[in-house]
């Protein structure tokens, strides 16, 4: 979307640009002081097809990085990235939310995670479920009013309760790590107890607490798997005829094309893949930056979503002497591949 100078004010994407575009005019009263604002600027527009819906999340993510556009910048918080933050040291230690982890500051930190809401969802859970919420956490020796209620272990009153509240947080900065999973089975327990006792409030309630928590750790897997650096080849059906290939590397598309599904199509990928994953090129494993973190989720949902048929290609198939693994492997993906149907987009 440009304004009366050609400058980009917005973008956007969307399967039906006509219903996308009219949205913006209908229904006025309903939208935000940023969305009229957009619309009384808006001049001209400007559109570029793709073949697939992966595609378009891809380009309007690299679009909105290179041009910034303002409603673009305005409709998204500077705050949009957000960690899990737990001290690991002194008697009143602490789980919150942080912005911008510091080095070496005797907390640990977990994310980026893309969604405050559904952090906090989890930290309330977790709190919930083991009594974490204490209302006087310095530690003055007296209890606090959750404590009266019973949703506090006590850790107010020192003593027993601030061990067991620092168990806690270890047994869930190791849920985190991936490497305990004891928290997740407790909370399963106090469901179970709950329905047993016939308590279907409560054990829905756990049910809830124990979904969002285990949303944490789904994060962690896209920033885990794309700090792995894999080198993928993605294939999509587009008609009954045509496929198109992705070749993917860490958070970027270094080539796509679309091939007649017949033929030596094996041998074009192949070809493909050995001229765009060079083995002397590859990058090694590292921390993912947070400019990253948009496209990383983008495909990380994608290679998940049914839409593809995707191979994680090792750096030693690119080896001459491995080239016959390479093609068992191509061929096995689009044999995998052949009797998937193109997706069918709603209007």
């Amino acid at each position: 979307m440009k304004d009366s100078q050609g400058q980009v004010l917005y973008v956007g994407k969307a399967k039906n640009l006509k219903n996308r575009v009219q949205s913006y005019f209908r229904a006025s009263n309903n939208h935000s002081p940023k969305i009229k604002k957009l619309v009384k600027h808006l001049r001209d527009f400007d559109y570029i097809l793709t073949d697939t819906e992966f595609e378009a999340f891809m380009l309007e993510c690299q679009l909105i990085k290179s041009i910034k556009p303002l409603y673009n910048r305005m409709m998204k918080s500077p705050q949009s990235f957000i960690y899990i933050s737990i001290s690991l040291t002194g008697n009143h230690r602490k789980i919150d939310i942080a912005y911008n982890p510091i080095e070496n500051d005797g907390r640990v930190y977990f994310g980026p995670f893309t969604s405050r809401r559904n952090v906090e969802k989890a930290l309330r859970g977790l709190k919930e479920c083991f009594k974490l919420n204490c209302s006087n956490p310095n530690g003055t020796n007296s209890a606090c009013l959750n404590y009266s209620l019973g949703s506090c272990l006590g850790r107010c009153l020192e003593g027993p309760a601030e061990q067991q509240y620092n168990d806690i947080l270890d047994r869930f900065i190791g849920f985190l790590k991936g490497t305990d999973m004891s928290i997740l089975e407790d909370m399963n327990q106090m469901m179970l107890n709950a329905s047993e006792a016939f308590d279907f409030e409560a054990a829905s309630a756990y049910r809830d607490h124990i979904q969002a928590v285990n949303s944490l750790l789904k994060k962690e897997k896209v920033i885990e798997f794309t700090e792995e650096n894999h080198t993928i080849a993605a294939i999509e059906r587009l008609t009954d005829s045509t496929i198109k290939l992705f070749l993917i590397k860490r958070t970027e598309i270094l080539f796509s094309h679309s091939f007649a599904a017949a033929g030596s199509i094996s041998e074009k990928i192949k070809a493909n893949i050995l001229a765009y994953f060079k083995k002397d090129e590859a990058n090694a494993a590292g921390e993912i930056s947070r400019h990253e973190i948009d496209a990383a989720h983008i495909i990380y949902r994608y290679l998940h979503s049914g839409s593809c048929s995707y191979l994680i290609i090792p750096e030693n198939w690119l080896e001459h002497e491995n080239h016959s693994t390479l093609d068992l492997a191509l061929k096995n993906l689009l044999n995998n591949h052949q009797h998937s149907q193109p997706p069918i987009y709603n209007e």
